[in-house]
């Protein structure tokens, strides 16, 4: 008696609710975006996104060939180079899609948004994992680094040119070079609206040097009325001898000296 077993439910989805996904994702973050028709012609960051699910597919399928084949001709059409060994989660967003470097070994999670000019790189020669790994709704801005097998957390945004070579941690802002943490949240920058897509970023050096130039105006306005104050009350002291006597002798200088 012949047995007939069905075949196990699957949860991976398939190319097309991918690109679906890929596709409609857009229109929560880019306010340019009008319809989908031009944003299957007009966005080759999108482009490079969709060519890549096949690629990665017949990577997987050890069709390396095909798959390095199919990546070349996508950086060729998108000026997006993303290796088709790369795991790239649901709904990712490359904007304006210029100069995009994708490792082979980087990983990526859902809902992640990347500027042109991003870079996910690796920094030895290794054969292994040599490349970053993103969390979910992590946005990088444009011409930022990310360097090496390090980790950014849920919710990490990185802040434009910045270079990121260290792990950060959920829910926090990097900039600079090398990226530091400047801001760190305790709730997640996805609101009901969208991403958060907001650049105002906070500049720690900036700040430091308008406090420092607020505490010098401060100091050079108490010590004008100082000044004022002094000349007022000698006009009316009868100790001019003692304010304004001989100027004090230069200090010695130290022995040795000329």
């Amino acid at each position: 008696m012949m047995c007939f077993i069905s075949p196990k439910p699957t949860t991976e989805p398939s190319l097309w609710q991918d690109w679906r996904a890929d596709v409609n994702c857009v229109f929560s973050r880019d306010p340019a975006a009008r319809n989908v028709l031009e944003v299957l012609l007009t966005y080759p960051g999108v482009h490079a996104v969709l060519l890549h699910r096949i690629a990665h597919r017949l990577w997987l399928a050890e069709w390396k060939l095909a798959a390095r084949f199919l990546a070349a001709f996508t950086r060729w059409l998108t000026n997006v180079d993303i290796h088709p060994g790369a795991t790239i989660g649901k709904r990712f967003f490359i904007d304006h899609g210029a100069c995009v470097v994708i490792g082979e070994t980087a990983e990526i999670g859902n809902d992640v948004t990347l500027y042109h000019g991003v870079t996910l790189g690796g920094t030895s020669w290794s054969q292994h994992k040599r490349h970053p790994t993103l969390g979910d709704n992590v946005l990088v801005g444009a011409g930022a680094k990310i360097l090496g097998a390090i980790s950014l957390g849920n919710n990490v945004r990185v802040g434009a040119n910045s270079v990121v070579v260290k792990d950060v941690p959920p829910c926090c802002t990097v900039i600079g070079i090398p990226g530091r943490i400047i801001q760190q949240k305790g709730t997640k920058i996805q609101d009901p609206r969208g991403i958060d897509l907001d650049h105002h970023l906070p500049d720690p050096i900036g700040k430091a040097i308008a406090c420092l130039t607020e505490r010098m105006d401060t100091l050079e306005a108490r010590q004008e009325r100082y000044v004022v104050m002094m000349d007022e009350s000698c006009s009316q002291c009868e100790a001019e001898d003692v304010c304004h006597g001989d100027p004090m002798p230069p200090l010695k200088k130290a022995a040795g000296g000329s």
